[in-house]
């Protein structure tokens, strides 16, 4: 998936976006914004690696963080829900998740959780990744790219396909 698709169909649809970013550190809002025109849809991101960033920046609930951990489906919700309400975009995508090379939260490497929000809802997609921590951010950040604009073209092409 291109980002420039991305950056077309948000700027087809007159629609801002959002990151909230945490094992791929930035990457996804670096691919929106290496593609030009990008200034006219990307609102900004946050990269909330630690989990008081990701409670007091994005504010996710502290005892879903508390209680789920930081590599949940929740808390990737809510990283995404924080995103878009603080930087005021029409959609967020969030990625949060295992990048290696050990475990975390008692989840293996490669667990990923992405959190599309836009207008008409959420969705998550549980992702299970295999290769070493750059193959694994490198294949989140596709994989948002590929979950943001199937979802901004699913709602500004209604028709059933």
């Amino acid at each position: 998936m291109s980002a420039a698709r991305v950056v077309e169909a948000l700027r087809l649809a007159g629609q801002t976006v959002a990151t909230a970013e945490s094992l791929t550190g930035g990457l996804l809002c670096a691919a929106l914004v290496d593609v030009p025109g990008a200034s006219a849809v990307v609102r900004g991101g946050v990269v909330a690696y630690a989990p008081e960033v990701k409670v007091d920046v994005l504010g996710v609930a502290a005892d879903v963080v508390a209680e789920r951990g930081t590599v949940d489906r929740l808390t990737a919700e809510q990283m995404a829900l924080g995103a878009r309400r603080e930087l005021g975009a029409d959609w967020a995508v969030s990625t949060t998740g295992v990048a290696g090379p050990d475990p975390s939260e008692g989840k293996p490497v490669g667990t990923v959780f992405v959190a599309v929000v836009g207008p008409a809802g959420s969705r998550v997609i549980d992702l299970h990744l295999e290769g070493d921590r750059r193959a694994v951010r490198e294949q989140t950040v596709a994989a948002a790219l590929s979950a943001l604009v199937a979802r901004v073209e699913e709602q500004n092409d209604p028709a059933p396909r």
